[in-house]
């Protein structure tokens, strides 16, 4: 142990060092993009006016979520929360039966297929593409006929639209211009959605970092290594020479 982190057995992986520090804005990504679809949702946003937790004696707005991961548990988290119908979509049948379990009963679970895609996905008012695959381009799972066929004034969040995105129509939009309209779908495709919440964001980055940044203070690169061995993934540069596969490649 060392700083309150617990390195060996299954924790002392490369992947564990991802996870610590990539999962805190994840779940903010997520979280802000089942709060992002809400808003845009409202008429004076262009949206179809529909209250995502609908009222006593009126329906609640239609949220589907692609990816059962990180980003769509926390994405479904909100929307459950807000009174959604939400659904999630996910390859993972072990998976899809533990978000059953964890949102008891409250979500509906599909095991993501081409069919299950093209049957509910037109139906949404509000669909969050959650999708991610380290180190590859994302899928597109959403096609542009699909697209076509949601009613207007419906609302697209591609999480993943920095790695390509999972929807076909998706595009790169900025805070400052977060909304494109295709086929009058909202398609909101913010890359760094965490940005809006620095407070909360920089929270949540330190709490994860500061563990190793204060072992590589104390110890050095080697010793740091030694203690936390899922840190040699993220070593870019060592000796005076770049070490990282992916920067060896780019230059």
């Amino acid at each position: 142990r060392l700083l309150g982190v617990h390195v060996d057995g299954a924790l002392a992986r490369p992947e564990f060092l991802q996870h610590r520090v990539i999962a805190q804005m994840l779940e903010i990504a997520g979280k802000l993009a089942a709060q992002n679809g809400a808003h845009f949702l409202r008429a004076d946003c262009g949206g179809r006016g529909v209250l995502l937790g609908g009222t006593e004696r009126v329906a609640p707005a239609r949220v589907v979520v692609i990816g059962g991961g990180t980003v769509g548990q926390a994405a479904a988290g909100i929307a459950v929360g807000m009174g959604g119908e939400t659904v999630i979509l996910d390859i993972s049948p072990e998976r899809l039966t533990h978000l059953e379990k964890k949102y008891d009963g409250r979500v509906k679970t599909f095991l993501s297929t081409p069919q299950a895609i093209s049957e509910i996905v037109p139906k949404a008012d509000l669909v969050i593409g959650a999708v991610l695959i380290p180190g590859a381009k994302t899928p597109k799972l959403v096609s542009r006929d699909l697209v076509k066929k949601m009613r207007k004034g419906s609302v697209i969040v591609d999480v993943s639209v920095d790695q390509g995105g999972c929807v076909a129509t998706s595009e790169v939009t900025s805070h400052a211009r977060p909304i494109v309209v295709k086929y009058g779908i909202l398609h909101y495709g913010v890359p760094n959605i965490p940005a809006v919440v620095p407070v909360t964001a920089t929270k949540a980055l330190t709490e994860a970092t500061f563990p190793y940044i204060q072992a590589l203070a104390d110890h050095g690169l080697s010793r740091t290594l030694s203690l936390f061995p899922e840190m040699e993934g993220g070593v870019n540069c060592r000796d005076g020479k770049i070490v990282h596969p992916a920067l060896q490649m780019s230059f």
